[in-house]
């Protein structure tokens, strides 16, 4: 009994265990012989057995997995060639300043670093100097760059650049002289599909074989996982992660929250876990604020909404109201106020900040007069009338184009 108890407890660690370490998360990346990692594991190693120098760019959006995969292959290498790799770090948001680079550009220091690069290279060491941010070392004069590469045009050196950015055009930022001493050779990262995130997430969340618990705990847990995967309700949870975010760091903090929301009780995890980590990880404050409105100020944001669609781009409170009485003379809504109770709305809506003033100008003309912007989108209006309790259904119907074009 008490065993069984336990099982999901342990389950529990292990997989948050799991998605705290990069190296198991990025584990199925290693089977592809045409995957980044196995091309950046085969230009590294060839510089290492072949005693030669060596650049190249991993590019990609944030999140993609650049980091965690040059990880993953120095950590293989260290283990294939001990004694024989040596990493040397920096990041642009630290070192790409003219002062780092005047340093690394002079005399003494480039002196020094032709030095050890031949030194190490006569004792079969390779130096790995890994770039992050190596847009921002591409600012200014370049000279660390330009010092760095310089000195690994000697026979005896035995170094590998590799720079590590999120902008694709990041090669295209080097002077003439840096680039004609850097490689041409990049990477791509791109973001991973539908597909592949539901794989890296059955991945995750799978339990192995010989996990420790009572009766077939593991067998019930991985089917369940499996259904829930297959689950059309799932897709479209995932659908909506990826429309905001389709990186990999925010998966792994969707499925770390999803795991937090476990049922210890039954042990098992549920579509509803991960509906509810979808909606704390993608909190919509603007949506929350429109939930939270009067149904007067709904109808401004509606008539503000219509105003927009009909191309009508410089409006204020005035405006507003023309448009407001106008839909009360075509429908002969109950919900019409008098203009000092919508001027009040209208200012409420304005310290929620659902709408602003196209100006910053202060102390200028009344605001009845001052032109404002919508900061709401249709999609979000509508989400906001749709959960609103007790929205009337005018509102519905106005949103929809076809009954005002």
């Amino acid at each position: 009994m008490a065993e069984a108890a336990a099982a999901p407890v342990q389950a529990s660690v292990l997989l948050r265990r799991r998605l705290c370490d990069p190296a198991f998360v990025f584990a199925p990346f290693k089977s592809s012989p045409d995957g980044n990692y196995s091309k950046l594991k085969f230009i590294i190693s060839s510089s290492i057995t072949e005693g030669c120098n060596n650049s190249v760019l991993l590019l990609g959006p944030r999140g993609s997995g650049k980091i965690a995969v040059l990880e993953l292959v120095l950590e293989d290498l260290k283990a294939e060639y001990p004694d024989m790799i040596s990493v040397i770090r920096l990041n642009g948001l630290l070192h790409s300043d003219d002062n780092c680079g005047l340093k690394a550009s002079s005399d003494d220091n480039s002196r020094f670093l032709i030095d050890m690069l031949r030194e190490c290279g006569l004792a079969h060491k390779t130096i790995i100097f890994a770039l992050d941010e190596f847009d921002l070392f591409a600012q200014g004069k370049q000279r660390l760059l330009y010092g760095l590469l310089d000195a690994m045009q000697s026979l005896t050196s035995q170094a590998v650049v590799i720079g590590v950015s999120c902008r694709l055009d990041a090669d295209q930022l080097l002077e003439k002289r840096v680039r004609s001493r850097f490689s041409h050779r990049k990477l791509l990262f791109v973001p991973p599909s539908e597909e592949d995130l539901k794989r890296l997430v059955e991945h995750i969340l799978s339990l192995p074989t010989d996990f420790c618990s009572p009766g077939n705990f593991v067998p019930e847990f991985n089917s369940r996982i499996n259904n829930i995967l297959c689950d059309k309700k799932f897709a479209d949870v995932l659908n909506s992660l990826s429309i905001v975010d389709n990186s990999i760091s925010n998966l792994l903090r969707f499925i770390y929250r999803a795991v937090s929301l476990m049922n210890m009780e039954s042990g098992f995890l549920s579509l509803d876990n991960f509906k509810s980590a979808i909606s704390c990880i993608q909190r919509q404050p603007k949506l929350e604020s429109i939930q939270n409105a009067s149904i007067l100020e709904l109808y401004l944001l509606v008539c503000m909404h219509r105003l927009e669609v009909k191309e009508q781009n410089s409006y204020n409170f005035n405006s507003i109201m023309k448009e407001y009485k106008a839909i009360h003379d075509a429908y002969k809504t109950s919900d019409y106020r008098g203009r000092n109770v919508c001027l009040r709305a209208f200012e409420h809506l304005l310290q929620r900040e659902l709408i602003s003033f196209t100006d910053n100008k202060r102390g200028g003309p009344s605001i009845e007069f001052r032109p404002v912007k919508l900061l709401v989108s249709l999609h979000e209006l509508c989400l906001g009338l749709k959960s609103y309790p007790s929205c009337p259904v005018i509102l519905q119907k106005l949103l929809d184009h076809e009954t005002y074009k």
